[in-house]
């Protein structure tokens, strides 16, 4: 009986799609304003400073730096009759005011790295990295031997082993 009853079989009530336009309007509405926000440039626009025009642009003057060209070491590794050889030469970059004082001590800094490379073992030579490395322990041993802050780094023109 409940199979003849008419308010049973009466269709489902619908439901409002107000909501759903009313959210699409207001996607509309905000994403327009946003666009125009960002093409205005009201928002996210780039700063003044930043600006890439050449009239504006600054360029800072180079630091008072000198290079200080090193003699070539060729360094033995290893012994016996088939040892092999680094060839290695270097600039070292001083401040200007030090470049005569760095100058006169090279013979001393030449003996230092002639005595540190020569303690380095050859498969850490033949290491892809090792020369990050290598530049490095040789840097602070330079500044060690001029003093602090007379050199500034040490610039590895060629590193050779055969």
């Amino acid at each position: 009986m409940a199979e003849n009853d008419p308010a049973a079989q009466a269709a489902p009530v619908k439901k409002s799609k107000m909501p759903l336009f009313a959210g699409l309007a207001a996607m509309l509405l905000l994403g327009g304003g946003g666009f125009f926000a960002v093409y205005s440039g009201l928002i996210l626009s780039p700063s003044e400073k930043t600006s890439a025009s050449p009239e504006s642009a600054q360029v800072a003057a180079l630091p008072d730096i000198a290079f200080v060209p090193m003699e070539p070491l060729v360094v033995q590794l290893g012994s016996g009759p088939g040892s092999r050889h680094l060839l290695f030469r270097a600039q070292l970059e001083v401040a200007l005011p030090y470049q005569a004082e760095v100058t006169l001590l090279l013979p001393r800094v030449m003996d230092v790295l002639n005595g540190y490379l020569r303690a380095v073992e050859v498969a850490e030579l033949e290491d892809r990295s090792a020369l990050i490395r290598l530049r490095a322990q040789m840097l602070r041993r330079v500044q060690i031997v001029t003093g602090d802050g007379r050199v500034r780094d040490l610039l590895v023109t060629e590193f050779v082993v055969n």
